[in-house]
């Protein structure tokens, strides 16, 4: 595995030290560039917890993938960049206000100058580090801030309204292997009860909104505005391939 390759993949020629926003601009083009999607969920390709698998899907073949595969392969060049980070669990505070499987998320933490929320595998979430202090940071997807609920316990926030913070997930600071979500990530892949095997979803960052095909919705948002357009089955192999680079 190639780190300079890895920074190609993401639109970046180089890397200036271990900053934050050094950390940022990682973040951020990781997310620009490599779509959250479970295209190989719903086509019953098995995913294994291992990053030189992960490598070869997103780096070499251009692909995506959910956030053991996205947050497991930037952890590994966060790591090989200089960057003190650990994978921590997550469980994902549903539309509906249920909780999906506990600790079934996987994210990480950085160390600068204090810890850091760093996640590139949730799909439509924050586009840069996030402090573990309360304080709000807001890019073009939202306003986010971590409260912390207990000790080791925090919600990852985004701003509703002017009164309101919905959670999106709920997370423990306590350090984690990747081979400790093997149990989370068999589920995620193969359970009817699982999120992810119910419809395709493939969703990438833009500098002014997001890109999503959702089963047969593909929608598009630019600064908040939404726009829906219904694809064919038989279009999907175009649309992925115009919107998201995918050749699937």
């Amino acid at each position: 595995m190639e780190v300079d390759q890895y920074l190609q993949r993401i639109g970046l020629d180089d890397t200036k030290g271990t900053s934050l926003e050094t950390l940022h601009q990682l973040q951020l083009h990781h997310m620009l560039h490599i779509p959250f999607e479970n295209l190989d969920v719903m086509h019953q390709v098995p995913i294994p917890l291992d990053v030189e698998t992960y490598y070869t899907k997103i780096v070499l073949n251009q692909r995506g993938g959910f956030c053991y595969e996205l947050n497991g392969l930037f952890n590994w060049l966060l790591q090989n960049l200089g960057f003190n980070s650990y994978f921590i669990s997550g469980t994902v505070n549903r539309p509906d206000g249920s909780w999906a499987k506990e600790g079934s998320h996987a994210a990480q933490i950085v160390e600068l100058d204090q810890s850091y929320l760093v996640d590139v595998g949730f799909g439509d979430s924050a586009r840069k580090p996030i402090p573990l202090t309360g304080e709000p940071q807001e890019d073009i997807s939202g306003i986010y801030r971590v409260v912390k609920v207990r000790e080791n316990i925090f919600d990852l926030q985004r701003k509703k309204n002017e009164y309101e913070w919905i959670t999106l997930f709920r997370f423990d600071i306590a350090p984690r292997k990747l081979t400790d979500f093997e149990e989370a990530c068999q589920f995620n892949q193969t359970s009817p009860q699982s999120h992810f095997t119910q419809n395709e979803i493939v969703s990438l960052a833009t500098l002014d909104g997001r890109i999503t095909l959702s089963g047969n919705s593909l929608i598009v948002t630019h600064f908040g505005e939404k726009q829906k357009t219904i694809v064919s089955d038989s279009e999907k192999p175009s649309v992925l391939k115009q919107y998201f680079d995918i050749h699937f």
